[in-house]
């Protein structure tokens, strides 16, 4: 019996050993994980440490790159205003004003229209050579006004048509007619500050031999019925004359498609039935 105790005990004893021995080792693989683990994050760092110098030397280079190429300066456009600013001066003549018409109206017209345009030398005056003032170029081209004022007697019409650019142009052109009128009646024909309505009293009410304005609105004068060209018989468009911009009235992309406009609504007719004549100031 004493030896089946002390056998009974010395298997507890080697039961529980095995129980106790596996507590240090799992201590020792903790241990371990952490000592492995702290060298990898060194490594994150370094690597991370090597990556930032490598990006800052490339920044640095490229930057030594752009200040060492010199930077191509874009040219500027040029303007209307560039090319007519360092173009000499050339006072207008009648092959000007017949190519800009076959330019407008080429892909609005057929050939045989288009041929129909063209005038002949004998419809326009002599050009301004850029010496005359407005009233010693209109004595020239009109030599009888005098008897052509006192022969016109239909309202609604003028004798004279001068077309310009703006409405303060037309008000210099008017202060330039004092030597040439005489006893004529001018009236200013255009948009600022006028309504259309007024201008068609203005022309029904008295006799007016000398119109002066802006092309868009002498458009509408004639489409309103306020405005007839069977007494017309001088045109003078103020050609040559330049803005601030330096533009000249056929510079300016709206009031070039009024004159055309314009030129179309019948004074074109009528330098082909020989009745009006055109004169580039």
């Amino acid at each position: 019996m004493a030896r089946d105790v002390s056998e009974v005990e010395e298997t507890i004893e080697d039961k529980k050993q095995p129980t106790e021995e596996p507590k240090p080792q799992t201590k020792t693989v903790k241990k371990r994980k952490i000592a492995t683990e702290k060298p990898t994050k060194a490594k994150k760092k370094k690597s991370t440490e090597q990556k930032e110098c490598l990006v800052a030397q490339e920044k640095t280079k490229q930057e030594d790159d752009k200040s060492a190429t010199p930077k191509k300066r874009r040219k500027k456009k040029k303007t209307i205003t560039d090319v007519l600013a360092s173009s000499e001066p050339k006072p207008g003549c009648p092959a000007d004003l017949q190519n800009l018409v076959a330019q407008y109206f080429s892909d609005k017209r057929s050939v045989i229209e288009l041929e129909e345009l063209k005038l002949q030398d004998s419809c326009f005056q002599t050009s301004n050579d850029l010496t005359h003032s407005l009233s010693s170029y209109l004595k020239e081209i009109c030599p009888k006004w005098a008897k052509l004022q006192k022969q016109h007697t239909e309202k609604g019409s003028v004798v004279l048509l001068i077309v310009c650019s703006s409405a303060l142009r037309t008000i210099e052109l008017i202060k330039q007619l004092t030597m040439f009128k005489g006893e004529a009646k001018v009236l200013k024909l255009f948009a600022k500050h006028i309504k259309v309505e007024e201008q068609v009293k203005l022309l029904q009410k008295g006799i007016t031999q000398i119109g002066v304005g802006t092309p868009g609105r002498l458009c509408a004068l004639i489409e309103k019925e306020g405005l007839n060209l069977r007494a017309l018989r001088y045109v003078v468009l103020d050609w040559n004359w330049r803005d601030q911009k330096l533009r000249r009235m056929v510079d300016i992309p709206e009031v070039k498609v009024d004159l055309l406009k314009l030129l179309d609504a019948g004074v074109l007719n009528g330098c082909r039935e020989g009745k009006v004549k055109i004169g580039l100031f």
